[in-house]
């Protein structure tokens, strides 16, 4: 099989407007969450989360975009421009033909939806826009991409709840290892900052009204966020040819279902999803230095994760470093696994461990190297990054430095 690696990274979210912007925010431990900025922010019980600051998004794209383009798609755009641009790819011709794009997000255009809907029901109105339906779709992100960049392989979206991104990016590093295609781009997004987007979320009691505490005895639940994470995956021989610039390696994946609870996480089900990567991967247990949680500072994600890392990586559980960089920049949910492969890149290229801030209590069920609050200096052979979604499906991705 093709050896697969990184040759593109791109990013828009609330710690950054591109890749440098983001490193240096983690390593900094600055925090991205503050007061949510939307109409009728003072009707929610949660008003807190991760936003995109300072965002315009007529500074990037023209009307006739805008017209077809939700937030969510917007994002991708942005993150597939950084992305394609450090890769130096154009694509035509034969790479063209195959070069697809696979991204994940789960709500898709929830703000189209919420605006229409207002639109309807609130404010009286018979008629939506004609573009409504194509520009809330799941697949829009993933469409423009391939429109953009005249990629004209497989490409589609993938809706798997918080662990789309992990998903999609597994599917298009298999689609490079089995030489489907010599170049695929990937990675995930999502925007439900707005009214009904977090209105939804409220109900399901999981909020903090806060702070993003992972593994802290004192957290109380998770945070929203939003923005987007793009890469190029390639052959390593066709980006070895053309002189590219390797970011890191990808070298194994798994993916399970719990089969047990809609919002309940297992242990089994997690520790299969990394027990799998890493046996995909073919690396011994103890090369694996960092671990990138889904650590979504609820006590139950929180308490199953850990003891399913202590399952599977045993003794060398205590070696191990584990951050949620969710405490940053909140939770993403479809489009949080693409932003968090840039904590595992910076940990192989950089050696540099972006912190779990915000820890301030030692939770005995939580007893790992979790990085609190300060970023540390470490040499990191294999990077793991982890995604547990609503529904019992899990993804994780295994990353080697080059």
């Amino acid at each position: 099989m093709n050896r697969v690696v990184i040759t593109g990274a791109g990013t828009i979210n609330p710690l950054g407007h591109s890749v440098p912007e983001t490193l240096e925010a983690m390593r900094e431990g600055r925090c991205g969450i503050g007061p949510l900025e939307f109409r009728d922010v003072e009707r929610l019980s949660i008003r807190i989360g991760g936003q995109v600051k300072g965002f315009e998004a007529e500074g990037h794209f023209n009307r006739q975009q805008m017209a077809l383009y939700d937030r969510f798609t917007q994002f991708t755009l942005i993150a597939a421009r950084e992305a394609i641009g450090q890769a130096g790819l154009e694509f035509a011709g034969e790479i063209a033909a195959t070069a697809g794009v696979v991204l994940g997000t789960a709500g898709g255009g929830v703000s189209t939806w919420d605006e229409n809907y207002r639109s309807v029901y609130e404010d009286g109105k018979n008629r939506v826009h004609p573009f409504v339906v194509p520009k809330l779709m799941n697949n829009a992100a993933a469409s423009h991409v391939s429109m953009e960049y005249n990629l004209k392989g497989p490409s589609f979206t993938v809706s798997t709840a918080c662990a789309s991104s992990n998903h999609a990016m597994a599917l298009a590093f298999q689609m490079v290892r089995l030489g489907m295609s010599k170049v695929m781009v990937t990675g995930g997004s999502e925007s439900m900052m707005c009214f009904g987007g977090v209105k939804a979320w409220e109900g399901l009691r999981v909020m903090s009204r806060d702070a993003c505490r992972p593994f802290s005895a004192n957290r109380n639940g998770m945070v929203q966020g939003e923005g987007a994470g793009v890469f190029v995956l390639e052959e390593y021989e066709h980006a070895r040819a053309r002189g590219a610039e390797i970011l890191a390696e990808v070298v194994g994946f798994a993916m399970t279902s719990d089969a047990a609870d809609i919002v309940m996480p297992s242990k089994q089900g997690a520790a299969r999803a990394m027990s799998g990567a890493l046996r995909d991967a073919r690396v011994p247990l103890e090369s694996v230095g960092y671990i990138n949680a889904h650590g979504t500072g609820t006590a139950a994600n929180d308490k199953t994760e850990c003891a399913a890392v202590a399952d599977v990586f045993g003794p060398h559980a205590d070696h191990l470093m584990i951050s949620s960089t969710k405490s940053m920049h909140g939770h993403l949910i479809g489009g949080t696994g693409a932003v968090e492969l840039l904590a595992c890149i910076m940990a192989l290229r950089d050696g540099v461990i972006a912190p779990t801030i915000g820890y301030e209590e030692p939770d005995p069920e939580c007893a790992l190297d979790v990085v609190p609050n300060v970023a540390r200096e470490a040499e990191v052979e294999v990077a793991v990054s982890n995604a547990f979604a609503f529904g019992g499906l899990n993804a994780v991705l295994a990353l080697r430095r080059v």
